[in-house]
């Protein structure tokens, strides 16, 4: 193993942010590459074969020209989509992103509890499957609120974030049978923890959020417990999109250590 072989963190944008601060936190002295597929976003309005398609190709890509130790789909999106199919054409090792259900069904106690995700995201039987197995006799609700991912990103951006229009964006979910008894919200977007706030402010002072991002970072930690890691060049972000609107994002880029920003 190579001690400046990176950590590839893959998402559709930034949201994926939220995971490398949880990482950092862990691995200081890993080395990064984010990779942002801005020209992609988003994903949640896409169709499985659409988003299967694009998230092997892209890491295929990345793969062979960065040679990581691990790639990590910080993007719940892909991670039900695509997972499976990128473990099965790469070699390297693959962590994907997993919606909170488990910790949020243990939470609750109205039994009532909440999923916000994209529209992908909540229809995939990967989500059946894990409320079937950790939310035996509790109520799960879902609701795709892909505008949150907007909002995210224009937060990011340093524009201002209307509470209203998260409430707006996520207001679905409370609509539904049973929305009142919501204790409980799994944020199952790497993107929504950027907007705990509104969303606390929208959801009122009764409802906690759970999201994977921790879980995530220390799954990372644990598969690459003593490798050797080096630093020798900067980390870097970089994008399938234009270099002039990373560019917008360069400040957060910065303030967690990718200070090279490059299109892929």
């Amino acid at each position: 193993m190579d001690a400046s072989s990176p950590i590839l963190l893959f998402d559709s944008g930034v949201g994926g942010l939220t995971v490398l601060a949880e990482l950092r936190a862990l691995l200081p002295q890993a080395p990064i590459i984010y990779a942002a597929d801005m020209a992609g976003l988003p994903y949640g309005a896409k169709s499985e074969a659409e988003i299967a398609a694009r998230v092997a190709g892209l890491l295929g890509r990345m793969a062979e020209r960065y040679q990581p130790r691990l790639i990590c789909i910080a993007c719940n999106t892909a991670s039900t989509i695509a997972l499976g199919m990128v473990r099965d054409v790469l070699e390297t090792p693959i962590v994907g992103t997993v919606p909170a259900i488990k910790p949020a069904a243990a939470m609750t106690q109205t039994g009532v509890f909440g999923l916000l995700g994209t529209e992908a995201t909540i229809r995939q039987k990967y989500v059946d499957d894990l409320e079937r197995e950790f939310a035996g006799g509790k109520k799960l609700l879902r609701y795709g609120a892909n505008d949150l991912v907007t909002l995210a990103e224009a937060k990011l951006r340093g524009e201002k974030v209307d509470v209203h229009a998260v409430a707006e964006a996520a207001r679905g979910l409370v609509l539904q049978a049973r929305g009142n008894e919501i204790d409980t919200v799994v944020l199952a977007c790497t993107h929504f923890p950027l907007l705990e706030r509104e969303l606390g402010e929208a959801f009122g002072p009764g409802v906690r959020f759970v999201h994977g991002a921790h879980g995530i970072a220390r799954r990372v930690a644990q598969l690459v417990e003593g490798q050797p890691m080096t630093r020798t060049v900067p980390d870097r972000a970089v994008t399938t999109g234009s270099l002039e609107n990373f560019e917008k994002v360069r400040g957060p880029l910065s303030q967690i250590g990718l200070d090279r920003l490059e299109v892929l």
